[in-house]
């Protein structure tokens, strides 16, 4: 995390608004809507739900997420699985809700674009030169802002992002300022914050539990925003959000008089909601609703691409954390921690442009929103109170946050499950295949992890030195690196060993066994060497933290040349020739591919994740490419992989005669 941003500054506010709030600040475009559809305008529904609506932006975001989850930073960094990388050594089982949490946040992160600039375009009904406009025209206009979106994101958000802070800044200004004009519609609307009508609703209310499921979005951006503090910092958000809550609750208090003072009694059919009404864009005046879609639209542009590269960022460090099959990363700008995932970026758009066309409206968006992100919430729930364990917090303490917030969440859960036959879902369609993707790819890592021989090192060095130093074997090349495995440095896999002396014996002037360790700290970058044998065999360990590019063979190059300038590394005996031109020598990498042997005897289940994994495998990035290795030094070698071999043969032999 920048230094600049990780204390309270001007700019680090700035950037906070523009980052930060994206999903939260677009909330009040679609969850009145959600709210008031089908039912009567009435005091006690509109106090009620604004009241519930208050509360759960103050227990929610702000005390769970704002105040306490933040402080769950690993390095600066949040979100769910810089969470998990915190507490996954305290039990092995917690990699199932980071897991889960992981795969609900990207699912439910598919919705929110559509929804959000769908909800800001689909005002437009509100305006009489635009009232007879057909809803397929809105259809093809988000479309097309969602193709801008996804084709500009190949160039970075470096320039685009500077204009992110004003014009945030711009849109909770405007939130504020229609919600305090209205609010002198009612007075009465500011009983809202006596949590007395909040639960009264919830209680008495028909079917009030059920508003629940609407009320959940105004905060589905929680998460978003702890998996964005590394951008901001955690003084400057937990600053910002006072002024963002303020204008977010202010806008709501106004929607809700608004309503009860120009539409109590009244009953908005989806029908009607459908046809462009609604109360976001009611409060405004119709000189200014123009000018006030516009800023929407630009609000939900800016909320839609900062959840865009959340995912590509959430996406990149699963795969550090080996929870994802290996894709193509490209560093657009020089900012730290920004990237572009090309695969990634198409599903995205695929996935925004299919849930447009299958739901088409706003409304048909909000009945399916929502429930994926409340498991997250879950996961994370848990996971934080495991972190609280290991910050050694008194237990009554977690034992009453879990209790809190599992009955919280549980209650949003169920609420949120009435949207399941209405589109729900889709999203938990998407998120349990993104789960069983990463379950597949987790699984068959500890299944292969049964079949990986290590052996002695030093019991092979002496026929490794020999092969080195023998002159009648032509030299496969002058570094000969693999990479191992093994976290023992006094250890390396049998199948390394066999591909040097047995299966072609090659013979190089210096051996490197590279180890890369993929650390909880986000940005490390840092190296040791283990000088087995002085110039003839060399470990060298990797430390490279979850966000970290792995550019393997670039930075191997440069610490070869830091081992000859510091003297530790002397190849003048073997190849003097090449040494007085100050050149290195050649590098030549081994990279055992593995394939699933037909020799296996595994359970039909663990069967079906291996022939899974080796087909994400085939059409993922290959290991050569996914750490930076150049492909004209690279040989692969392909080795079957024998998890569990078959003990038993049926066959019998018979006499020459026997037919």
């Amino acid at each position: 995390m920048s230094k600049g941003l990780n204390r309270l500054t001007g700019v680090g506010l700035l950037v906070a608004l523009g980052i930060i709030y994206g999903d939260l600040g677009t909330s009040p475009l679609y969850v009145m809507n959600a709210i008031i559809r089908d039912r009567v305008i009435s005091k006690e529904l509109i106090i009620g739900a604004v009241s519930c609506v208050i509360w759960t932006l103050t227990l929610q975001t702000t005390i769970k997420y704002v105040v306490l989850t933040l402080k769950a930073d690993n390095n600066g960094e949040g979100g769910i699985f810089s969470l998990y990388a915190l507490v996954r050594r305290r039990k092995k089982w917690l990699i199932f809700p980071a897991m889960i949490g992981g795969a609900s946040l990207l699912a439910d992160g598919i919705i929110t674009p559509s929804i959000s600039i769908t909800s800001a375009i689909e005002g437009l009904k509100q305006i009489p030169a635009f009232t007879g406009v057909e809803h397929n025209t809105i259809v093809y206009i988000v479309l097309g802002i969602l193709a801008v979106i996804f084709f500009t994101q190949q160039y970075g958000t470096s320039t685009l992002g500077k204009t992110f802070g004003p014009v945030m800044l711009a849109w909770f200004l405007m939130l504020a300022v229609l919600g305090a004009i209205h609010i002198f519609d009612g007075l009465y609307i500011f009983k809202a914050f006596n949590p007395y009508y909040a639960i009264q609703l919830l209680v008495l209310y028909p079917h009030g539990f059920w508003i629940l499921g609407a009320v959940f979005l105004c905060t589905t951006g929680a998460e978003a925003l702890y998996s964005d503090l590394g951008h901001c910092g955690r003084k400057n958000i937990r600053v910002s959000w006072v002024f963002v809550k303020t204008a977010l609750i202010l806008n709501y208090l106004g929607q809700g008089a608004w309503l009860l003072s120009h539409h109590s009694g009244k009953v908005f059919s989806k029908a009607v909601i459908d046809n462009g009404f609604n109360p976001f864009y009611g409060v405004m005046s119709d000189n200014f609703r123009l000018i006030g879609i516009i800023i929407a639209t630009i609000a939900a542009i800016i909320a839609s691409q900062a959840l865009i590269s959340g995912s590509f960022t959430l996406i990149s460090e699963s795969m550090r954390l080996n929870l994802w099959p290996r894709m193509r990363i490209r560093y657009p700008t020089e900012e730290r921690g920004q990237l572009f995932i090309p695969k990634m970026n198409l599903t995205l758009f695929i996935g925004c442009a299919g849930i447009t066309l299958y739901f088409r409206t706003s409304s048909n968006m909000e009945a399916a929103y929502g429930l994926a992100i409340t498991i997250c919430m879950l996961a994370t729930s848990i996971l934080y109170a495991n972190y609280l364990t290991i910050k050694r917090v008194p237990r009554i303490l977690i034992n009453l946050y879990l209790a809190i917030y599992l009955v919280i969440e549980t209650s949003f859960l169920f609420a949120n499950l009435d949207k399941f036959p209405h589109g729900g879902f889709v999203t938990i369609l998407v998120s349990g295949v993104l789960f069983s993707l990463m379950y597949v790819w987790y699984r068959a890592r500890k299944i292969k992890n049964r079949y990986v021989e290590f052996v002695r090192l030093d019991q092979y060095l002496p026929a490794i030195q020999q092969l080195s130093n023998d002159a009648t074997i032509p030299k496969y090349a002058t570094h000969l690196i693999y990479l191992t495995s093994a976290d023992n440095p006094k250890e390396i896999e049998h199948k390394i060993v066999y591909s040097i002396l047995n299966q072609k014996p090659k013979r190089a002037d210096i051996y490197w066994f590279v180890h890369v360790d993929t650390r909880d700290d986000p940005y490390t970058a840092d190296y040791v060497v283990d000088t087995i044998i002085p110039n003839e065999i060399i470990r060298i360990e990797l430390r490279l933290g979850f966000r970290r590019e792995q550019r393997i063979y670039l930075m191997f190059k440069k610490i070869v040349q830091e081992l000859i300038e510091t003297k530790e590394l002397n190849i003048t005996t073997k190849q003097f020739d090449v040494q007085q031109n100050d050149i290195p020598g050649d590098y030549q990498f081994i990279v055992m591919e593995k394939f699933l042997s037909r020799d296996n005897d595994l359970p039909i289940f663990e069967k079906l994740i291996m022939q899974a994994y080796f087909w994400l495998k085939h059409i993922s990035l290959s290991e050569e490419r996914g750490f930076g290795l150049e492909q004209s030094n690279v040989t692969v070698e392909k080795f079957p992989v024998i998890v569990a071999p078959i003990r038993q043969l049926s066959l019998k032999r018979i006499a020459g005669n026997e037919k």
